[in-house]
């Protein structure tokens, strides 16, 4: 499918294979997509707004200057994307039952985001503000923390997370027992029982 309109609002996009499209500052409203291949497209410039994504593949999209504002990526596949490049305005976005592997999120002011059953692989979140975010259910394995805002970030069964609690602000994010363990690895503290 090419989309040579503009703008698209009110549409639902079902199983559209268009790896490489073009969607450079086309503007998407109201919009689902559904089983769709949109892997290495570019997505630049782009406004997606209470739109959609289910089932997806979405990896190594080119992103720079995109707003996402109120919209779901859920049980997606998003590899490779430097989500950093996007607009932060208004950003408001969430990730449901999503692979997330080698994504760049560095940087951003993404307070409150859902990242809730996920599996967030290899992923960089330095430097990021995720105050409020919830990792719920998630699986978090070799993602990098470095001078990231997780004030009141759920973490609640979340797992595999590597984050040092002396480089990271955490005052008040909540953790399960016994993943909430990690955080004493900076210490060298032995446990015993």
């Amino acid at each position: 499918m090419k989309f040579t309109d503009r703008s698209f609002e009110n549409r639902t996009f079902q199983d559209i294979s268009a790896p490489a499209a073009d969607l450079m500052k086309k503007e998407f409203s109201d919009c689902l997509f559904r089983g769709c291949d949109l892997s290495a497209a570019r997505l630049s410039g782009a406004l997606f707004q209470d739109c959609v994504f289910a089932g997806c593949n979405l990896s190594n999209v080119k992103v720079d200057g995109a707003r996402f504002r109120r919209v779901v990526f859920r049980d997606s596949k998003l590899v490779g994307v430097a989500f950093n490049a996007v607009h932060p305005l208004l950003l408001d976005w969430s990730f449901e039952a999503c692979k997330v592997e080698m994504c760049d999120f560095s940087r951003l002011k993404m307070r409150g985001t859902r990242f809730i059953d996920c599996r967030i692989g290899r992923s960089d979140f330095v430097e990021a503000d995720l105050a409020e975010a919830a990792f719920t259910g998630s699986d978090l394995d070799g993602s990098l923390f470095n001078r990231t805002g997780l004030e009141k970030a759920d973490f609640s069964s979340a797992r595999s997370y590597a984050i040092d609690p002396t480089a990271n602000r955490v005052r008040k994010a909540k953790f399960s027992y016994p993943e909430v363990l990690v955080l004493l690895a900076p210490f060298e503290i032995v446990l015993k029982d």
